[in-house]
């Protein structure tokens, strides 16, 4: 076991915790969900999910150029702070941070902090954000992964980011009132290969399954077993786990019974629960 190290990117090497484990074939009996909901519309089921397009955006620009310049400002200092995959820099400088807090919040959207969103919710610090996306991007050779699953949508401000990175991204959120704030959030951005889902996130999105890159914005005492059931082999999933404390960790699915995870840093999230409200 080797030293643990806080700078990102990580070299899967250099961090401690590092462990495998392997599941025996139980999943058959879980409950599955019908359909995908997007806005409220039946979605396609796994066999009629359209070939990956390439991702569209319109209507993202900023409010004006000091808005513009601040983004840029938050981007370098995240640069300056270790991340050094351009990939997802190039994400987070296409997504207006402040679109997704209140305006009373807006002069704070630029700083390296969480902010409230409601609902006992809040946004991501910038830098969490890119931490976890370069972990999952991590090793990757091509500037979009093909298919993401987020856990926790929220204000939909990381849902955004990860549409600049996926080909395909699904994103569910368990909070009524949140899942209808992250579409009135995204609507102007127009994304055109982002999918919003009301509905427990423990349980994930078989019907779409498997996705090769999944992040989840919640902390658990342990990964779902939905969620690990639903990574393709050799796909990442990045989250939260613990209680009082808690870890980063990724989760590499090697085998079809075999995962390794490897804990990347700490951190600090809203607990990841059952259900719906």
């Amino acid at each position: 076991m080797s030293k643990k190290t806080k700078t990102f990117p990580l070299p899967l090497s250099s961090v401690m915790g590092r462990s495998s484990f392997e599941k025996p074939d139980y999943f058959g009996n879980r409950s599955r969900f019908d359909s995908v909901t997007v806005d409220g519309r039946p979605g396609k089921r796994k066999t009629d999910v359209p070939e990956s397009k390439p991702v569209r955006f319109q209507g993202a620009g900023l409010n004006g150029p000091v808005a513009s310049k601040t983004l840029r400002s938050m981007t370098e200092r995240l640069a300056r702070a270790g991340i050094a995959d351009t990939v997802v820099l190039n994400a987070i400088g296409q997504i207006p941070r402040h679109l997704f807090v209140e305006p009373g919040l807006s002069g704070q959207a630029y700083e390296d902090v969480a902010l409230p969103i409601g609902a006992h919710q809040t946004i991501s610090k910038p830098s969490t954000i890119a931490k976890m996306l370069e972990a999952l991007r991590a090793g990757s050779r091509q500037p979009c992964m093909k298919k993401i699953l987020e856990i926790g949508t929220g204000c939909g401000y990381q849902a955004a980011i990860l549409a600049k990175i996926a080909n395909e991204v699904y994103s569910v959120e368990r909070i009524k009132s949140l899942h209808e704030l992250a579409r009135r959030n995204l609507r102007s951005l127009r994304i055109a290969n982002l999918r919003l889902h009301y509905g427990d996130g423990m349980l994930g999105l078989p019907q779409v399954a498997p996705f090769d890159g999944i992040i989840v914005a919640a902390a658990g005492v342990q990964v779902p077993d939905a969620l690990l059931d639903q990574l393709a082999i050799g796909g990442r999933l990045v989250a939260p786990i613990g209680l009082e404390r808690q870890t980063l960790q990724l989760v590499e699915r090697v085998s079809e019974n075999k995962w390794e995870s490897t804990v990347l840093d700490d951190c600090h999230f809203v607990p990841l629960r059952r259900g719906t409200v």
